[in-house]
């Protein structure tokens, strides 16, 4: 579950006293793992996997609370709370009361005596300057510019016209220092979450997109870095060829890398990347790792993904630079889609665990590798990810909605999965999660959508879609004590 998703009265999950209690809560079940999405501010769609910047922490995760209690912010300053939905994220609606708010918090730090606290936020600059003065500037220019996109402000701009970056730098200095001061807010609330869960014995598992947002810091400060013409435009985009989710695959729009450039660095971005993201996580996922073989690259101009190409990428020589860099790589490998005997080998030459998925093991026969006696220890099983239906949602799925099976395909798999489960169907979800806690799977992993049993209305995203997406959020006190038993007894009896 994302922090996002979690309850509360400011429109969205945060990461104050809301996420506190959820911790507690997965101690009190017995559950040694929390994974999440990608914690960087979102972009278009909503998606944290289109983030203006590979190394910021979102600001919509930053809690009022916190403020609060910190002084920075004051009891009256958040009494005026917009009468937010409490089962969905209006993210567009919380970005805009949470950043007056934000504001207000900067004012009063502007103005504080507190020598201690100014400390602070200078180590914290100096620590991550590598990348928070370029995101910072970025997102000043891009405010001065009225929300516009990098690649179409003013080619000084656009291209990084080294005097020009220099003014602007020095004429948006209070907007830098306030983008850089959120930031501030951001890594220092969840480095506190993030310490309470190691005290418990719980370790969270991160996630690494594999492709990063056209619109953002990165590519606008690495832009030889990436298949750009010399206007900074794509000429390939990022996606995959037709699929489960889509008949026409799934176009994304991240811009591709340019991997000789990257090699010629030594990939120093990639080696910053990973190891920002690891002193945030204890364990990364890698999200599309067959990727790193090769990537469905589709023509820029391209409105759909079916006309792309597999183009070849370095990952060997990649992850030896990783492995170099910190050691041993406490990484998942996302494995999933169009797998071959390539990606395989890459995954196992640097022992990372790949992925099974138990809504995708019924739809052939015994030999599936997702059904769980195919399993090996070295994996991460899941019910269903943040991409798949919830299982009471896939359970009552009909030919259409969400995936490219048809109505024949549908009855086989139901048929199929009760007589694997020995199951009735009634409580499908929790054959589900029985089915991969007594797998011999290192990890096993269900989302909360599943652990209370919710239909299609919580399911967080359908790929190839561009709205309504990871929105879902926690009703208050929907995680009950018998949930935590439930989940306890099996998470005993499985000696997980």
């Amino acid at each position: 579950m994302h922090p996002t998703s979690l309850p509360g009265e400011f429109g969205t999950g945060d990461i104050g006293p809301e996420a506190f209690r959820f911790i507690d809560q997965l101690k009190t079940a017995g559950q040694a793992y929390w994974q999440i999405l990608p914690l960087g501010p979102t972009g278009y769609g909503d998606s944290p996997y289109q983030s203006p910047s590979a190394f910021a922490g979102n600001p919509l995760l930053i809690s009022p609370k916190e403020l609060v209690a910190d002084g920075l912010l004051a009891e009256a300053d958040i009494e005026n709370i917009p009468n937010f939905p409490t089962d969905r994220a209006d993210f567009t609606a919380v970005a805009k009361w949470k950043n007056e708010i934000l504001s207000t918090a900067f004012r009063r730090f502007t103005k504080t005596s507190d020598t201690q606290l100014r400390e602070k936020f200078a180590r914290f600059c100096e620590r991550h300057s590598e990348w928070l003065n370029d995101y910072a500037l970025y997102r000043a220019i891009k405010s001065s510019q009225h929300g516009k996109a990098w690649f179409d402000w003013p080619a000084k701009f656009k291209l990084r016209d080294e005097r020009t970056i220099n003014i602007a730098t020095e004429q948006l200095a209070d907007l830098v220092e306030a983008e850089k001061f959120i930031q501030f807010l951001f890594f220092r609330q969840w480095m506190k979450l993030k310490a309470h869960c190691n005290e418990l014995g719980i370790r969270i598992i991160g996630d690494i997109p594999i492709f990063v947002a056209l619109d953002s810091a990165d590519v606008w400060c690495h832009q030889h870095q990436f298949k750009l013409d010399k206007d900074g435009s794509p000429t390939v985009l990022s996606g995959v060829p037709p699929d489960y989710f889509s008949k026409t695959g799934q176009l994304w729009g991240n811009p591709i890398y340019d991997w000789d450039a990257m090699q010629r660095d030594g990939f120093h971005w990639w080696k910053s990347r990973v190891r920002a993201t690891l002193s945030m996580v204890d364990i990364a996922r890698i999200d599309h790792f067959r990727g790193f073989i090769s990537a469905w690259e589709v023509p820029g101009k391209d409105k759909t993904a079916e006309n792309g190409e597999w183009v070849n990428a370095p990952g060997q020589k990649l992850f030896e630079a990783l492995q170099a860099d910190l050691g041993e790589l406490p990484l998942i490998a996302e494995d999933l889609g169009v797998i071959t005997p390539e990606v395989t080998g890459l995954r196992d030459r640097f022992g990372l665990p790949g992925m099974r998925i138990l809504q995708f093991a019924f739809g052939g026969d015994s030999k599936n590798h997702d059904l769980p006696h195919n399993y090996v220890q070295n994996s991460v099983a899941y019910t269903g990810t943040h991409d798949n239906d919830t299982t009471i949602g896939w359970w009552r799925s009909v030919s259409g909605d969400g995936s490219t099976r048809d109505n024949n395909a549908i009855t086989h798999e139901h048929e199929f999965c009760l007589k694997y489960l020995k199951s009735d169907g009634s409580e499908i979800n929790w054959d589900f999660i029985r089915a991969i806690w007594s797998s011999v799977a290192n990890i096993a992993i269900a989302p909360l959508q599943d652990v209370l049993g919710l239909g299609n209305e919580a399911r967080m995203n359908l790929p190839a879609t561009a709205n309504g997406n990871w929105s879902w959020r926690l009703r208050e006190n929907a995680l009950t004590d018998d949930f935590l038993e439930r989940l306890r007894d099996l998470t005993e009896i499985y000696s997980r």
